[in-house]
This record gives C-alpha cells, structure tokens and sequence, in this order.
C-alpha cells in the first residue's frame, strides 16, 4: 500500500510541478502562447482533480464509519477512535469533543473537493465560476493542515496519564473461551489455492459476491468494519474507471484522454491488491505460512493471488477462517484427546488451567495444525 500511495503522490508532484511552472511564467519558452499555457493548465487541473477525487472517495467511507463511531460513542467505539486520533490510544479529556473537530475538518475536505469536481466536471474553462473554484480549493487546501495542527497541538497529541484508561482497558479484558480451547502453534491454510470443490458454496460466493463475502471475512478475522471494507474494495476496482473517464473527456487532448482512460482501467484492475494486502495482514497476524514462489517473496506471491486468482484466495481465507476459531490474534481449536495432540509448556506445578485467562497468566496450551495442502 505504501507503493500505492508513493505512485499516487508522484504523479501529484509531477503535474503540480508543471501546473506551478506554467503559472509562474517559467514555461513561457515552451509555451508561448497565451492560449497554449491555457490549454496546458486545464488539462494539469483535470488530472489534478482526478488524483484528489479519487484519494477523497477511498478515504470517505473510513471517515463515514468514523462518524457512526462518534455519534453512537459506545465503550467499543471509544477505544477504536482512540486508536486513530489519540496519541498512543489513551484516554483525553474531553475527547468527544477534540475527536468531533477533526472528523468535521476530514469531512469538510472531502466534500471540498467533490464541489471542485463539479466544477471541473460541469463547466468550461470560460464558463467556470473563478470564485467558486478559488473558495473551494482553499477551503479544501486548509481544511486537512489545521486538522493536522489541531490534533498534534490539542490535548490528542499530547501526553496524558489518567487512571480512566486503564480502568477502560480492564473493562475491555480479554473474552474468555470455553474449557479446551487451545492455541494452535502452527496454523496451516485450510486446502490449496485451487480447492474450491472442497466448499463449493465458499467458493461459488467468493468469486461472484466478493465484495460482500472479503468485508464480511475481514470483521470477523479482526480487521475492521465490513462495511468499510465492502465500499473501500468495491470503490478501489470501479471509482478509478470512472473518475479518469470523465477526466479524459474534459482534457480535450486525445493522447492525453486516452493515458487517462487506460490508466482508469489498469488502476481498477489493480484495486484487487487491496485483497492481498489483507491477506498478507492475515497470514502475519495469525502465523499461516507463505509462499516464497514469486521472486523469493512471500507477499508478492500474496498480491499475485489475488491479482489472478481472487477467487480461489479469498475461498482459501474463508475456509482457514471457518475451521478455526478467532480470538485475542490467535486461531484456536477445540480440544478432542482421540483426535489432536496437545503440548503444555510452562505450566506451573500443582495448577489446572481451565480458561483463556489463567492459561494466559501461568501457562500456555499449544496444538499443531493439520497438515493441508499450500500451493
């Protein structure tokens, strides 16, 4: 993800740089006419325009959930807020209030920017209304910095020492399982990639309903909202085909138009990575094994899955999901003494452990996985 976004703030650097040039007058040379520089700018503030619209559009949904969070303000939603505004995801006074602020500022610079896409998208050059289009642009310029500035310099991003945090934590604590539940140590991939006939319902709903099958995996694996993954996924593979169409047809430059389309197609292709980074996040957090085929890289390998296999790597995800039981970042199964072989390591003399609390404080009861086919 971290390339994605260098690639999305290295095509902002290239056509703002060009766009600031042809403002400045330092492109006069290449462009000496007055029409030209014009031309050169409208098509800079297109692609502009597009790259924004489209970082605002993925970013929207996160926000929108964020907002739910804050109005139903639930001991569950406040530890999750915290986790994204409060320095080190403790307790601030006031925190309701300092979390609202910068949700507000967020929301306004989305919705800044999608006025400025009507403007783009809905006027000429000529026809478009010059103080709409500056209103807009600083508003949605300045709305993210004091967002910024305000939780860094607000009691937020400061250091605070409250014992209301640790009393939530200890609310919070951990669920407990029902007796002979154990850790398994080695957790393996449930069937290979191309095991589809093994669940075929699995496998039928993760090709043909795989947004909604992704998001639902991913809440119950621990990774966030559903609904924010169902519209994340499905704006990452269809918004860009959109967003850069409707751009081209404004650029009025038919080689330029038609790198815009292209790229819109490619980028939706590419929205299925999104996929495989969670799946790389999967097999990290749980300890599943990787497939080194690809370049020796087990995340590259991840990425091409998905890229060409959605399908059948959602379907595996699925069923690894299915035959083992989440809790705390660990898969757990039930223990059958006929059937599984338990160790116990450090388990102090003299003490039964009988749930997930005291194996955490004395001891630790691991089971190896069975072996399944990895491809």
């Amino acid at each position: 993800m971290n390339i994605v976004l260098f690639i999305w703030l290295l095509c902002v650097a290239v056509s703002g740089s060009m766009l600031i040039l042809l403002l400045l007058g330092a492109l006069n040379t290449a462009f000496p006419t007055r029409v030209s520089r014009n031309y050169w700018i409208e098509i800079n503030n297109q692609v502009l325009n597009a790259l924004f619209t489209l970082m605002s559009v993925y970013q929207h949904p996160s926000l929108f959930h964020h907002l739910f969070l804050l109005l139903r303000w639930g001991s569950e939603d406040v530890i999750e807020l915290r986790k994204f505004y409060c320095k080190n995801g403790s307790y601030r006074p006031h925190e309701w209030a300092h979390i609202a602020v910068v949700v507000s500022l967020l929301h306004v610079t989305c919705f800044c920017q999608y006025m400025l896409c009507g403007l783009y998208w809905g006027y000429s050059r000529q026809l478009r209304p010059e103080w709409a289009e500056n209103l807009f642009f600083i508003l949605g310029t300045a709305t993210p910095v004091i967002a910024a500035v305000y939780t860094i310099c607000s009691p937020l991003g400061k250091e605070y020492d409250s014992d209301l945090d640790e009393e939530a934590k200890t609310e919070r604590g951990p669920k407990s399982l029902l007796e002979n539940w154990v850790v398994v140590s080695k957790p393996e991939w449930v069937g290979g990639l191309f095991d589809c006939g093994d669940d075929r319902t699995v496998g039928f709903l993760s090709c043909f309903c795989t947004f909604c099958v992704f998001g639902w995996n991913m809440e119950r694996l621990g990774f966030g909202n559903m609904y924010v993954h169902i519209i994340t996924f499905l704006l990452l593979c269809v918004a860009p085909f959109w967003i850069f169409s409707i751009s081209a047809l404004h650029i009025h430059n038919y080689v330029i138009g038609d790198i815009a389309g292209v790229a819109g197609i490619v980028l939706c292709a590419f929205g299925l990575i999104y996929g495989g980074y969670w799946r790389i996040q999967m097999r990290k957090k749980f300890k599943l094994p990787g497939n080194t085929i690809c370049c020796g890289s087990a995340s590259m390998t991840d990425y091409l899955k998905w890229m060409f296999c959605w399908g059948c790597a959602l379907a595996q995800e699925v069923r690894t999901g299915n035959f083992y039981d989440v809790e705390d970042d660990n898969f757990y199964r039930k223990l059958v003494e006929e059937n599984c072989e338990v160790v116990i390591e450090n388990v102090p003399v003299g003490s039964e452990p009988s749930d997930l609390g005291e194996r955490r404080e004395g001891s630790t009861h691991i089971m190896d996985a069975p072996i399944q086919p990895l491809i």
